[in-house]
């Protein structure tokens, strides 16, 4: 297939029937796209369902009749690939040519930074939460807050927007991140000030993008972060009064108007939920966004697994979790407890259904449940512990447990074994004492004898 109008060239294309996670027949397109470096890339669309069904032999079979609004036949699909491709090329072209334009020429500070998140997202496919992070950062001074009646400070962009990118220096960045510090914000939130400049000139120094001289902030001024504290976690037993002070309601304003006893029966469903939401959040270690995102086709009771493939991210659906791979969690009979009384309700248990929704049967809104857990917290006395320490809870309790952390590692989908290593605080040093000495049990017993008090230099 090729291009036209300065399009990039498609070496060639497809047309494919695959089975979507529901069961339904799909028809999607694939392409090998070539890219601005000259290597190969596959790209794969979904263009809709496929107006087929299978037959006694696992073929694919024309449907009888004229398809139903929204399937596809096969010329449609057809029709619909070759489109498709032609747009998303089409953008491809479009934000190559921004890049070629804005190179000729001395570009702004704010230029390479939207040039950078457009390629942070149509490119590298980044996260919602990422996107939505560094957007804020980069606001422009005095833009409204998403909510409340603040403003953005706009540091970044009051310093560098309008200044022409390859003059800023690195003592002008170290002046900026002088000025963001001097608000008594944490040395943490410096720094990533410091690396999202430095992301932006990463993009800009490239060839293919606006060919800048040189990266200002490589060479500016990192603050001294202290060191991470030691994880704080919950206790079974604290975790079960979490869970039953949201179930009696004990989160909920008691000054609040009286309801009907429908409306009530409905909270109650509601608090039963939040309570064993948090059992599975304490027990199975699922994150806040995958637990929101979590269907009732990923739980297999009889295999005794949560199979994790998404995430809500910024409060969109991502199609991946954090670390973008799928992962398989063992089903304790603590978290399996909670999910099979969940199991029980009488509406929204199809595979394709959540398994934590609202009284319409969609996904909860994930701020709402931290603020309500939150709430529940209190009223129970417990420790200032946030949601995601129900994570650091599961992690915590599993190598207490004795748990190797490889496995633990598995389990919370983690992507380097040092992240893993920060439960290790607590692995209490006197239950490991025995397990030390049984290591050492092949010594001769003058190796074994402990020193005495008369003996110098012992």
């Amino acid at each position: 297939m090729a291009s036209d109008g300065g399009e990039t060239e498609v070496l060639y294309s497809w047309l494919i029937v695959a089975t979507a996670r529901n069961g339904e027949l799909v028809y999607e397109a694939g392409w090998r796209h070539r890219q601005e470096d000259g290597s190969l890339k596959t790209m794969k669309r979904r263009l809709g369902p496929a107006w087929l069904e299978r037959g006694e032999d696992g073929e694919y079979l024309k449907r009888r009749g004229r398809p139903k609004p929204g399937f596809l036949h096969e010329a449609a699909a057809i029709v619909a690939k070759d489109r498709v491709i032609r747009d998303v090329e089409r953008e491809f072209a479009e934000a190559a040519d921004i890049a070629t334009a804005a190179a000729r020429v001395t570009a702004s500070f704010r230029e390479v930074a939207h040039a950078y998140l457009h390629w942070l997202e149509h490119v590298q496919d980044a996260k919602p939460s990422t996107l939505q992070e560094h957007r804020y950062a980069l606001a422009e001074p005095g833009t409204p807050h998403r909510r409340g009646k603040g403003t953005h400070s706009g540091y970044i962009m009051d310093a560098f927007g309008d200044r022409p990118a390859d003059e800023i220096a690195t003592r002008d960045v170290n002046e900026l991140l002088n000025k963001i510090a001097a608000t008594e914000v944490a040395p943490r939130t410096v720094n990533k000030h410091r690396q999202l400049i430095s992301a932006i000139y990463g993009y800009g120094c490239k060839e293919a993008t606006f060919n800048l001289p040189r990266n200002p902030a490589t060479d500016s001024d990192r603050r001294q972060e202290p060191e991470r504290a030691t994880l704080d976690f919950y206790s079974p037993e604290e975790i079960e009064a979490l869970a039953r002070s949201l179930e009696v309601g004990a989160h909920r304003d008691p000054d609040a108007p009286a309801v009907n006893d429908d409306e009530k029966l409905a909270q109650q469903a509601e608090d039963r939920q939040d309570a064993e939401l948090v059992r599975v959040a304490a027990y199975a270690g699922l994150r806040r966004g995958e637990l929101v995102a979590l269907r009732w086709r990923h739980v297999d009771f009889e295999k005794h697994k949560i199979v994790v493939q998404r995430a809500v991210s910024a409060n969109v659906d991502a199609t991946s979790t954090k670390s973008r791979k799928a992962r398989e969690v063992p089903l304790p009979d603590q978290a399996a407890g909670a999910l099979a009384r969940l199991s029980q309700r009488g509406d929204f248990m199809q595979p394709n259904d959540y398994v934590f929704v609202n009284r319409l049967g969609r996904r909860l809104d994930a701020s709402a449940l931290r603020r309500r857990v939150s709430r529940a917290r209190e009223a129970a006395e417990l420790r200032e512990l946030r949601f995601h320490d129900l994570r650091h809870t599961y992690g915590s309790l599993l190598v207490a447990g004795g748990i190797d952390l490889a496995s633990v590692k598995a389990a919370m989908g983690h992507a380097r074994l040092s992240t893993t290593e920060r439960y290790l605080h607590a692995r209490s040093a006197t239950d490991l004492a025995d397990k030390f000495t049984q290591a050492f049990a092949g010594t001769s017993p003058d190796d074994a004898r402990a020193p005495q008090a008369d003996q110098p230099g012992r």
